[in-house]
């Protein structure tokens, strides 16, 4: 897909982060840009920066992902470009002893079903409510009509300590991908995956420096984090790219996570 003014996107998750860069990154190639957010502030000062628009969604909330398509359409026209960014990653083991009193206590179901609903429900949610759109659009050079890209995560393969509920969601982000591929085949939309790896995201950030420097010495190279700038260069690749279908590609500088 040629990437110029004639293109749109929706950025899920886009107020920061890995979300972000891609807007930013996307932005300069000339594409019309709409973010998805909870984050008001963060969204509307991106949306300032990149000339873009700021859609306030919750991915779990069929009337407000609605909402945000039928606002970003309104400002761009159709999106061909969907990058879902949003979610989250509360730690929690499947059970818990207390420290004090030895108490045992399982993962509260309600914790598990959020991240659920964020990561992989919100995820097929704006795939279908953007795909629908696509399919009726005209399509461009090649018969193509638009992309997904969807965030998985390593721990879709090699999930740590305290993440069943983020590492099934992210096993099943990257599982759905090739049959909604193949779904969507006759009508021209690419569904791709990527699997970062330990990234400088604010959550990171948050991290003691003692702690992010730890972390980047178990990637193998290069030693450190990864830059939210290379997932977003490697998710204009793939929208540049129309033989990349279907496809998964793990960006973790050859990481493979330890129990913990």
């Amino acid at each position: 897909m040629k990437l110029d003014s004639t293109v749109s996107a929706v950025i899920t998750g886009g107020a920061s982060g890995l979300g972000a860069a891609t807007a930013r990154a996307l932005a300069a190639k000339g594409v019309k840009v709409a973010l998805f957010d909870m984050n008001e502030e963060m969204g509307e000062a991106i949306a300032s920066e990149i000339g873009g628009v700021f859609c306030k969604v919750n991915v779990t909330d069929d009337a407000s992902v609605d909402e945000g398509f039928a606002k970003a359409r309104a400002a761009h026209g159709q999106e061909r470009i969907l990058v879902n960014c949003a979610g989250i990653a509360p730690p929690v083991k499947t059970v818990r002893r207390d420290r004090e009193t030895g108490a045992l206590s399982h993962h509260p179901m309600d914790v598990f079903e959020s991240v659920i609903q964020v990561n992989l429900i919100g995820t097929f949610r704006c795939i279908a409510k953007s795909a629908v759109g696509m399919a009726g659009a005209e399509a461009l050079e090649g018969g193509e009509r638009g992309i997904c890209i969807n965030t998985a995560s390593v721990a879709a393969q090699d999930g740590q300590i305290g993440q069943a509920a983020y590492a099934a969601s992210k096993a099943a982000v990257l599982g759905m991908a090739l049959p909604i591929a193949r779904d969507l085949m006759d009508e021209g939309i690419r569904v791709n995956t990527i699997l970062p790896g330990i990234f400088e995201t604010p959550m990171m950030k948050g991290l003691p420096e003692k702690a992010q420097a730890s972390l980047a010495q178990m990637v193998p190279f290069p030693k450190r984090l990864g830059k939210p700038e290379e997932y977003a260069n490697l998710a204009v690749f793939m929208a540049e790219n129309p033989y990349i279908n279907g496809e998964y590609v793990r960006l973790d500088g050859a990481i493979r996570m330890g129990p913990k």
